[in-house]
């Protein structure tokens, strides 16, 4: 099953290290980073799930929920917890989805046989409050994902999603964002009336208030 943007991210039960959640149930109401690692006690593994407990303060002021995935067992994710908060100095808070029929993985595409044929690939989707899959991202297994760009891609996302506006490359919160082609620019007088310039009539900046 290949998910797409746009589409209903599929619902699932399942036992995770904080008890047995359903997923859109878990979800509801929030925006989730949904991601999956291919094994616990794995170096690189240990580094982003320990990026993710840092950053909680960070997804917390953004409505976001974490919720890690890999193929092995509760108890296997609990023990490797303790090696993720030592090593990497925090405190991991978040649930992990212990997925060891590989059920969810499957179900989300995360297996990719040419690279492994039983653990999961460093998958990313961003869900939002209405359970629609907004971004997808896959990392192959030996590079650690981008955590900044996680961050900033849910910013513009919740940007976007506020005023009818595009986020131009390398977008950061702050920065011009780009009025969309589809508002013209008398309906632009009174949706930015901060003003904008104009590149091309297609290509008009301006700076949100």
């Amino acid at each position: 099953m290949s998910l797409r943007i746009g589409n209903i991210a599929p619902n699932f039960k399942i036992e995770t290290t904080q008890g047995t959640i359903d997923f859109h149930d878990w979800a509801k109401g929030s925006w989730t980073f949904f991601f999956s690692h291919p094994a616990d006690y794995t170096p690189v593994c240990t580094t982003e799930m320990g990026r993710t407990a840092q950053l909680a303060p960070e997804f917390e002021k953004r409505n976001v929920k974490p919720l890690g995935l890999s193929t092995d067992t509760v108890e296997e994710h609990l023990g490797w917890i303790k090696d993720v908060n030592e090593t990497q100095n925090t405190v991991l808070e978040f649930p992990i989805v212990a997925d060891k029929d590989k059920k969810v993985a499957e179900l989300y595409d995360m297996i990719h046989p040419d690279e492994d044929d039983t653990a999961a690939v460093r998958s990313v989707f961003i869900i939002d409050p209405s359970m629609k899959i907004r971004l997808t991202m896959t990392y192959p297994m030996a590079v650690g994902r981008n955590f900044a760009e996680i961050l900033r891609v849910i910013d513009a996302l919740q940007t976007t999603d506020k005023q009818e506006v595009a986020c131009p490359a390398d977008w950061q919160v702050g920065h011009p964002v780009i009025i969309r082609p589809s508002v013209s620019d008398d309906d632009a007088k009174n949706k930015f009336p901060q003003g904008w310039k104009t590149l091309r009539p297609y290509l008009r900046l301006t700076n949100l208030k």
